[in-house]
C-alpha cells in the first residue's frame, strides 16, 4: 500500500540514491530522455509540418483568410462590385484583391517554326488578371519574382508566367502535359484566349510552391478583361485579408448574412482546402507517432536495464533495508521516483529546445521540400499528452525490475544467495 509514510521514505531513498551514483550515468539516462521526448514530438511535429507548411502557403499567398469564388453553375461572380463594397465596408478587412480568371493557351517559339506541320510548342494555362497593388498587397506575389521584374498597373501586354509552364524549371515530357522552351524576360509568347489571339511579353518568372501561382499567366486586369468582353466588371475570385486577430469564420458569416453566398461561393481557408490535404495530415501524424513509438519503446528498455541492474548491484541493500523493517512498498517507490526523475529532467530539457530553440528556428529558416516549406508543428497540448506517455511509461519501466528483486526473500538478499 502506497501510504504517506513509504511514499516519504521512498523519495528519502531516492534521493540519496540519486546523489551517489554516477554522474555521467545519470547524465547519460536523462540524455536518452531527452532525445526520447524529442523522437516523440519533433518527428511527428515535421512530418505535419511538411503538409501544414503548403497549408499555410496557400492561405498565405493565394486563398487569404477568406475566398469568395463563383457558384459551380456559373462562369463568374455576379454583382461582383456590390459584393467589393460589402467587403470593403467591413472595419475587420485589411486589404482585398479581385481576380479575373479565363482558361486558354499560351504559345512560344511560333516565329522560329519552318513550317505548319511541326508540332507548336503550347501549354495550357489559367489566364488572370489582377490589380498588381491589390494582389501584393494580400498575398506578397512580387517576393516569387525568380526571373524579371513585378507587374505594374501600367503594364500593356506583358504578363508573369508561371514557372510551372516552364521548361526550363519544370522539364517533364508527357502527353498530357507540355511546357514552354526558351522562355526569358523579354520574350514574346502568344496567348489564345476563346479564340482571341493576343502577342504580350514575358516581363518576369513566377515561382511558389503554390500550384495556383505557378500554374497561372498573370496580367493586368483591364488587359484581360478586354480580351474576355467582361465589361460588367463580374469577377472571379476575391481574396480577403483580415487584420490580426480577427477569426476568418465571423467574417464568412457576415457575408452569408449579407446574401453572398446566392450568387458565390464564401469559404474560409479551412473551408477551401481540399479534403485530401486534411487526410494527409491526419496520415502523417499517424506515421509519425509510429515512428516515435520506436523510440519510446528503446527509452523504457534502456530505463528497464538500468533500474534492474541498479538493483540487483544493491540486492544485499534492500535486503538490509527489509530486514530493519524498511517496507518494500517504500523501495519500490524509490526506484519508480528515480525513474520519473529521469524522465522529467528529459522532458524539461526537451520543452527548453523545443519551444525556444527548435521551433523558433524553423520557423525563420523552413525546411526546404519540394511542394512546401516544412515547419515544426508541436501544439502545447500534443507536447504534453507526449510527456505524460513519457513520464507513464519509464515509471512502469522503473516499477517492473523493482518490484522483481523487492520479492526476493529477504535473508537470500542479504547474503547473495539466487
Amino acid at each position: 500500500m502506497f501510504s504517506l509514510l513509504n511514499i516519504r521514505i521512498g523519495f528519502f531513498l531516492a534521493k540519496r540514491q540519486i546523489r551517489r551514483s554516477n554522474i555521467w550515468t545519470t547524465v547519460l539516462i536523462i540524455f536518452v530522455m531527452f532525445f526520447t521526448f524529442l523522437n516523440l514530438v519533433v518527428v511527428t511535429g515535421i512530418l505535419v509540418g511538411l503538409i501544414q507548411g503548403a497549408i499555410d502557403a496557400v492561405r498565405t499567398h493565394y486563398t487569404s483568410d477568406v475566398i469568395i469564388s463563383t457558384l459551380n453553375n456559373k462562369t463568374y461572380i455576379e454583382n461582383s462590385p456590390e459584393i467589393m463594397s460589402v467587403v470593403n465596408l467591413l472595419p475587420e478587412v485589411q486589404s482585398v484583391t479581385a481576380r479575373y480568371l479565363e482558361g486558354g493557351t499560351i504559345e512560344a517559339n511560333y516565329k522560329t517554326r519552318t513550317n505548319d506541320k511541326e508540332k507548336p510548342n503550347t501549354a495550357v494555362a489559367s489566364m488572370t488578371g489582377i490589380d498588381p497593388v491589390a494582389e501584393n498587397n494580400v498575398t506578397d506575389l512580387s517576393r516569387f519574382i525568380v526571373e524579371g521584374e513585378y507587374l505594374n498597373s501600367q503594364d500593356y501586354d506583358q504578363v508573369l508566367l508561371g514557372a510551372y509552364l516552364v521548361e526550363k524549371y519544370l522539364p517533364i515530357d508527357s502527353p498530357g502535359f507540355s511546357t514552354l522552351r526558351n522562355i526569358a524576360p523579354g520574350v514574346k509568347i502568344r496567348m489564345n484566349v476563346h479564340g482571341v489571339e493576343r502577342e504580350v511579353t514575358v516581363k518576369g518568372i513566377i515561382k511558389a510552391k503554390v500550384d495556383e501561382i505557378s500554374m497561372r499567366v498573370f496580367m493586368v486586369d483591364s488587359q484581360l478583361r478586354s480580351i474576355i468582353g467582361r465589361n460588367d466588371y463580374n469577377v472571379d475570385e476575391i481574396a480577403i485579408k483580415l487584420k490580426p486577430g480577427v477569426n476568418p469564420s465571423i467574417i464568412r458569416d457576415i457575408l452569408k448574412q449579407n446574401g453572398i453566398e446566392r450568387v458565390a461561393k464564401v469559404q474560409t481557408y479551412t473551408d477551401a482546402q481540399p479534403k485530401f490535404i486534411k487526410d494527409m495530415v491526419d496520415t502523417f501524424a499517424l506515421l509519425g507517432n509510429m515512428l516515435s513509438s520506436i523510440g519510446l519503446v528503446v527509452a523504457s528498455i534502456t530505463i528497464f536495464i538500468v533500474i534492474f541492474i541498479n538493483a540487483i548491484t544493491r540486492r544485499k541493500f534492500i535486503g538490509i533495508l527489509k530486514g530493519i523493517g524498511i517496507n518494500k512498498r517504500a523501495i519500490e517507490i524509490s526506484y519508480i521516483l528515480q525513474s520519473f526523475f529521469y524522465a522529467f529532467c528529459g522532458s524539461v530539457i526537451g520543452i527548453v529546445v523545443l519551444y525556444f530553440v527548435l521551433q523558433p528556428f524553423i520557423a525563420t529558416h523552413p525546411i526546404d521540400f519540394p511542394f512546401s516549406d516544412g515547419i515544426l508543428v508541436a501544439p502545447v497540448s500534443g507536447t504534453l499528452f507526449r510527456i505524460g506517455l513519457l513520464m507513464i511509461t519509464t515509471i512502469i519501466a522503473g516499477f517492473i525490475p523493482a518490484r522483481l528483486i523487492v520479492r526476493k526473500n529477504t535473508l537470500d538478499s542479504i547474503l547473495g544467495r539466487n
